[in-house]
């Protein structure tokens, strides 16, 4: 600590009247007393060096990290979650609260007799934790509330940085944040997009008339409190669906404007940081889940949505899904010679690749284990080049090596004369009715700007919503549309993780695991005689903050010890081609149910990533299952590893009535307005066009009939191509003109 007993994070800082999160001092107390619970200060292992031995004396109490912690979980929680955390809370700061919560633990034979959490010793507020995790069956929101607390604890402890962009646990643990060719990235005179962009957030009243003019877009200041934006084709979200639909549609002579409640970035604006970069690039600063917390979800928020941020997976539609789709669901397009050549389109725009020359460590791990398994492994295309070799692409790719749609396509629709508007967000369709149904006029949107004092309507001929799979159905709901499958059939590509720890001089690859492309190889877990997939394992990108926050606790020694391994433990998931599906009818109201089905196929795709783990020389093989399950894997028999995984299963999350639950994760959201050859199979048309709303298509992974079974930017970007060429030709033909 700091002599002015500040944590070492924010030296310096001292005014803490900065926090507006509403927590009494009562209650910052008693987070604070469960913080030090779960990373409490200890002593060291034999020999450490002076950046260890200053890790495990570190604690979780040490001021301002609880006071972070509590901004961002009233940032980032829901308003219900967080009104039930802060009762507990308080509880906790009286001694008969805590024996409430508590129970007889807090009691003593001596005065006072009965302690509130805070005054109790640290090992007897671990052995609390430790109940709250694994014996509440009766009492599930205190289960919710230690996923809560112990999510964002261990979140902020490993990502919050100082003023020098540094964090004192990184080099204890073998983090270590490298900008590429030394952080010699060169700014370049002006940005690819600069000539079509508008950052609201930036402007007032006064300027942003004049800055619309300047672009040569028809605009009028009305009584009603709007500012009306006249254009040919209006499209909310710029990632796979909305980046190609706005190069096509431009590059067909109209005039386009792409809203995006995200902010601007280029490769040197990327600081590399966990926790600003999440904060910045994903929705909700990538603490997002189903309201049960059975699932964490990521996904990308920023210019260029998820392709500024996925891992640069490339993998074109599988011919037995397109079968599925063009045979069993009636939609022509994807049995189409039309189809297959987008995807072609879309691979030569993004500068596709299919070998790797250099894989990092993770992978090799992954490469290794099945060969010497005798698996198939196969080398997944990279919209890079074939010596991309940047771990941190998950943060912004630095090396601008990556070919999102924030450095193609929309470089390409900016070129034709498009406008893209930063911090804007749509709130609702503009619908009129029209001859029997409805026709969309436009969308109404929020610019960022305080000084921005009217709302925004864009009047086009078209709209196009490609938002994403979570947040097109809201939009569309909150527009007065009733399709029934709209908000429905959310499709999650659920994944279970594994992990490995591989020693240092092992006889293992050589590496860290944050360092290289992310996922450039692949698994297909398979049944015998039984051609179709029940899983995929690939590897897993978490900087040490992430990895911290989901990997499980079992005591503070315990995850101490397991951190300052975290450079060698590679991260494999299972992930299948869900069945299940949930809904997302209001933003942020996620639910989703997983069936017996994918259950199993999970459970099965584990145990071969564990598989794999142990064949390619792991020490150590666990699961992230709350209980810590684990087994020493070095020399082990075959016949013992079996008995381990016959205990691996995929247990609810954190409401489960199981003693043991696992958190999900999902980087893949699909289906939710899906595409269907009427309107009781579908949202929209097989056009992509609103069954309800002439004139608004969908235009994102939303409109994908089911799931995929694979990662999905090629065929989002190739179905995006394939629709905005169709409205394009309806366009020309005068369709929309009334």
């Amino acid at each position: 600590m700091a002599e002015d007993g500040s944590h070492p994070l924010l030296r310096g800082r001292t005014n803490q009247s900065k926090y507006i999160h509403g927590f009494s001092t009562s209650q910052i107390q008693s987070l604070a007393a469960i913080c030090e619970a779960f990373i409490p200060p200890i002593p060291s292992p034999p020999n450490p060096n002076q950046s260890i031995r200053s890790f495990y004396a570190a604690s979780g109490s040490q001021s301002p990290v609880p006071q972070e912690i509590a901004e961002k979980m009233v940032k980032r929680y829901p308003a219900e979650a967080m009104s039930f955390l802060k009762i507990v809370l308080m509880l906790l700061s009286t001694k008969l609260g805590s024996l409430l919560v508590c129970g007889f633990i807090c009691l003593d034979t001596k005065w006072p007799f009965i302690h509130s959490f805070s005054d109790l010793g640290l090992n007897k507020r671990e052995k609390i934790l430790q109940k709250w995790s694994n014996t509440y069956k009766s009492f599930i929101p205190i289960r919710v509330v230690f996923m809560m607390i112990k999510l964002m604890c261990f979140y902020i402890f490993f990502s919050l940085t100082d003023e020098n962009a540094e964090n004192p646990t990184w080099e204890a643990v073998g983090y270590e944040v490298k900008p590429p060719n030394n952080g010699s990235v060169k700014p370049r005179k002006q940005r690819p997009l600069e000539k079509g962009l508008i950052e609201t957030q930036n402007e007032s009243d006064a300027t942003f008339m004049e800055l619309l003019k300047s672009k040569v877009l028809e605009v009028k200041d009305c009584e009603d409190g709007f500012y009306d934006i006249k254009c040919d084709v209006v499209i909310v979200g710029s990632g796979c669906g909305g980046g190609v639909a706005a190069a096509v549609l431009s590059g067909s002579g109209h005039k386009v404007v792409v809203i995006e409640k995200g902010h601007y970035y280029v490769p040197e604006d990327y600081s590399l940081l966990e926790g600003p970069s999440m904060d910045e690039l994903y929705e909700n600063g990538g603490i997002l889940s189903t309201l049960d917390g059975k699932i964490t979800i990521f996904a990308g928020s920023t210019v260029g949505g998820g392709s500024s941020v996925n891992w640069s997976a490339a993998i074109k539609t599988p011919d037995d899904v397109l079968e599925e789709w063009a045979v069993d669901k009636k939609i022509p397009l994807f049995g189409s010679s039309d189809y297959r050549s987008a995807m072609e389109v879309v691979c030569d725009r993004i500068g596709v690749t299919q070998s790797c020359k250099d894989e990092g460590f993770q992978n090799k791990v992954l490469r290794r284990g099945c060969e010497n398994l005798g698996l198939l492994v196969e080398t997944i295309p990279q919209n890079a080049s074939e010596d991309h070799y940047c771990g941190s692409c998950c943060y912004g790719c630095r090396t601008g090596d990556k070919k999102g749609t924030d450095s193609t396509w929309l470089v390409d629709a900016v070129n034709n004369g498009a406008l893209i508007l930063t911090g804007c967000k749509a709130e609702r369709f503009v619908l009129e009715e029209s001859k029997g149904r409805k026709r969309c006029r436009g969308v109404i949107a929020n610019a960022e700007s305080r000084t921005i004092t009217r709302k925004l309507r864009f009047k086009a001929r078209v709209t196009v919503s490609a938002c994403g799979s979570l947040l097109t159905p809201p939009l569309m709901v909150s527009s007065g549309l009733t399709n029934r499958h709209i908000g429905r059939n959310l499709h999650l590509h659920p994944v279970l993780l594994a992990w490995g720890y591989f020693p240092s001089g092992s006889k293992t690859p050589a590496g860290k695991c944050y360092e290289g492309g992310i996922i450039t190889s692949l698994h297909k877990v398979r049944s015998i005689g039984d051609p179709s997939n029940r899983a995929i394992v690939e590897v897993a990108s978490m900087g040490p903050a992430s990895f911290a926050a989901l990997f499980p606790w079992v005591s503070g020694v315990d995850m101490k010890d397991q951190m300052i391994k975290y450079p060698r433990i590679t991260k494999l998931f299972s992930l299948v081609r869900d069945e299940s599906s949930g809904q997302v009818q209001a933003e942020g109201k996620i639910t989703y149910r997983l069936n017996e089905t994918d259950k199993g196929n999970l459970r099965t795709g584990l145990r071969q990533a564990l598989r794999i783990l142990v064949a390619a020389g792991a020490e150590e093989v666990g699961t992230f299952r709350n209980d810590g399950q684990r087994i020493k894997s070095n020399g082990i028999k075959n016949i013992d590893l079996e008995a381990f995984l016959d205990t691996v299963t995929a247990p609810g999350g954190p409401k489960s009535r199981s003693e043991n639950w696992i958190v999900y994760c999902s980087a893949h959201q699909m289906g939710s307005c899906r595409m269907g050859c009427n309107e009781n199979e579908g949202a929209v048309d097989v056009n992509g066009e609103s069954w309800e709303a002439r004139g608004l298509f969908v235009c994102d992974a939303s409109i994908l009939p089911t799931a995929l079974g694979v990662n999905p930017m090629i065929t989002i970007e190739s179905t995006a191509y394939c629709v905005s060429t169709k409205i394009g030709q309806a366009l020309m033909k005068g369709v929309f003109s009334d």
